[in-house]
């Protein structure tokens, strides 16, 4: 079974810049893809950014590119990846709780004719605990 553990969520003024770190691990960490999402008070959970385990290539949310970027660093014997998504310029809207997640049914993004968007939260097999990010105006 895959394990998550997120860290590096804080308190910042608008503006500011936050890094958090997904250590992976586990049986299936490394299939496909690792994702980070994001759940605001009384919002539904939305994709922020993942990134292909092997190939590297990474996909962004539309409310973050130019402001986030996602990359990895695996050990070198494979056993563990951290996944770090770094936060700039950070808007009062960014407020929320980041959670990463691992081991997709089919992959992290699903496309239907010709749209994609980020694959439902039900199609992730391991989810990490969440760390809280709030940023102030």
């Amino acid at each position: 079974q895959v394990k998550l553990v997120e860290s590096g969520g804080g308190s910042v003024q608008a503006g500011g810049s936050l890094r958090l770190s997904c250590e992976a691990s586990g049986s299936n960490y490394e299939r496909n893809c690792v994702a980070w999402f994001r759940q605001a008070p009384g919002e539904e959970r939305e994709g922020v950014a993942f990134i292909y385990r092997y190939s590297g290539a990474t996909h962004l949310a539309d409310s973050v590119k130019g402001r986030f970027t996602i990359s990895q660093n695996i050990s070198e014997d494979n056993t563990v990846a951290t996944i770090t998504l770094q936060m700039n310029n950070l808007k009062p809207e960014d407020t929320a709780v980041y959670f990463c997640a691992a081991d997709p049914r089919w992959g992290c993004q699903i496309c239907n004719g010709g749209v994609c968007d980020f694959a439902p939260e039900r199609d992730f097999g391991g989810w990490g605990q969440g760390t809280q990010v709030t940023v102030s105006s």
